[in-house]
Order: C-alpha cells, then structure tokens, then sequence
C-alpha cells in the first residue's frame, strides 16, 4: 500500500461491501488511498470511485495510488464528508453503490509532527484535519475559559479529570502561551494527583485531551451524525453502507443510527456487532486494535 499506509480491517471491508463491477463507490475519508484502491479493483471494469478528504496532504497521496487522470474511473475532492450530497451532485451523480468512512487520524497524520495530532513527537499544536480554515488546537488551549476546556476534555474524551487539567492549563498560560505538543502533553500529567500520575500504562495520561481537542476542533462528532442522517438518500436500492469508528463517541453514534434506521424499514443490517481485527491483524498492525466495523444495506424501495 501507499508507503506505510496499512488499511484497516481491508479483508473484512471487501467481504461486507462486496463491490461489483460497474459500480459507484463513495469513500468519505479517502485518507491514504488503501480501502480506495481496493474497493476500485474490485468494482472494475466500469466501477467508479469518487474519493473525499478534508486533507489536502491526503488527497495528494492517494492520488498516487488511484488512477485520477481517468475522471471517469475516480474523482478526489478535498471536502468535509458530511459535504457529500454537495459534491455527488457538483458531479452529476445521483446515487452510490457502495459507501465507507474509516474515521480517525490515519498513521501518516500522527506521524507529521507538524500537524500536533500527536505528542510522541513535539511540534506546533494545530490537529485541524484542513490547514487553511477555523482556529488551531493552541488557540483552543489560550483562549477558552476553564470551565469550557474542562467541558471538551469530558464530553468528547471522556477524561476524569477535565476540571484539573484545565485549571493546570489556564495557570500555565497566564505565564506563557502554550503553543508546543510536548507542552500540553507535560501539562496534563502534571495535573493528574499525585497517585495516578503513575498508574497509566498502555494510554498515556494525555492521550484523551489531545483526543477532545482535536474531534472538538474539526466537529468530527457533527459531521458523523450530519453523515449518518442523510446518507440513506443517496444510496441505491441494495447500496451497502460501511462505518469503521475507533472510539466510542463515534460508535456510539453510527451504532444508534444504524438502529433507528433499520426499525424505520431504511436500511437492514449486515453485521450485528461490530467486525474487530483478527489477532494477526492486531499484532500486524496496532492502529486496528481499537476498530469497529458496522455495515448496513440500503432497501429496495
């Protein structure tokens, strides 16, 4: 695959969405390319991938892997994927075959230390998935009050200790910007009490906070709902519709979705709970530990 881009849960994706040739593949988060180039394949001949992504870094990349020169056979756009409707319709297309979001950071984005999604390496911290609009992650940290810091660092990482850590934040700042991924991350764990700054062991202590920020930042939980509510209508009869999710703020919502919208006779489910990785996988690769797999298919009308 695309350098060390490795596609989560590719196999099962294949298996449930099942594209055929001649078919119209939308995928939301087309990232690195992998499940885009997969999918492709296996709806060719005559199979049509239109391929979305708010990074524009990633559009460059996947173009490296998808055949973009034949406008016919695949389409990238940058764009929000709860903007599908927008673009299907900018492209004279009506209805989908096949639709899959794999939502989260991919690997390549942890890794560009210049992007602040992670704190394994220090850099700028910024975590918007698109670079040229709305406020970064440091604006976020220097100028919200303590008791909205403390509100996105519960509601949308669901960690403990919110209130202590944003009070530490809002100490900090009043003597510095804090601007650096490594700072934040030394901010956190410092306000942690005294006990549990050592019990942690796989998660380290600011792996929520950075969590909240960035799905706070980029209205990743908005977007998925906005997504989840409209997709339905742009899906052929028989379309089957796939939700990789790795949190359970995400799950939850695709989860409860799916639900509602089968006991309203729209869709019917393909997997009851969601498909995880393999053992193989998950030694293979640790970012599919955390993935769940739901899939739905749309009925004839």
């Amino acid at each position: 695959m695309n350098g060390d881009h490795v596609p989560v849960l590719l196999a099962e994706v294949l298996e449930l969405l099942a594209p055929q040739p001649g078919e119209r593949i939308l995928d939301g988060t087309v990232g690195g390319g992998g499940h885009a180039r997969a999918l492709l394949e296996r709806a060719s001949p005559g199979g049509r991938l239109i391929g979305l992504d708010r990074d524009a870094w990633a559009l460059e990349r996947a173009a490296g892997v998808l055949p973009v020169n034949d406008p016919e056979r695949c389409v990238l756009r940058q764009a929000n994927y709860a903007e599908f409707a927008r673009v299907l319709d900018e492209l004279g297309v009506d209805r989908v075959d096949v639709a899959l979001l794999d939502l989260g950071v991919s690997s390549f984005q942890l890794d560009q230390a210049e992007r602040g999604f992670s704190f394994q390496q220090d850099g700028p911290l910024d975590m918007r998935m698109d670079r040229s609009e709305g406020p970064t992650a440091a604006d976020l940290v220097n100028e919200l009050s303590a008791e909205e810091l403390a509100d996105i660092f519960y509601r949308y990482g669901e960690e403990r200790f919110s209130r202590r850590i944003a009070a530490r934040i809002v100490e900090a700042r009043s003597r510095e910007p804090i601007t650096r991924t490594e700072q934040l991350a030394r901010l956190v764990l410092a306000a942690r009490p005294g006990k549990a700054r050592g019990t942690w062991q796989r998660i380290h202590p600011a792996t929520r906070v950075f969590q909240s920020l960035r799905i706070y930042l980029n209205r990743e939980l908005e977007s998925l709902e906005t997504f989840c509510r409209t997709i339905a209508g742009r899906l052929s009869p028989g379309g089957r519709l796939g939700i990789i999710s790795f949190h359970s703020l995400e799950d939850r919502i695709v989860k409860q979705s799916f639900r509602q919208q089968a006991d309203e006779g729209v869709f019917e489910r393909v997997t009851g709970k969601p498909v995880v990785a393999t053992d193989e996988e998950s030694r293979r690769n640790v970012r599919s530990r955390s993935a769940k797999l739901r899939v739905v298919r749309r009925k004839a009308q």
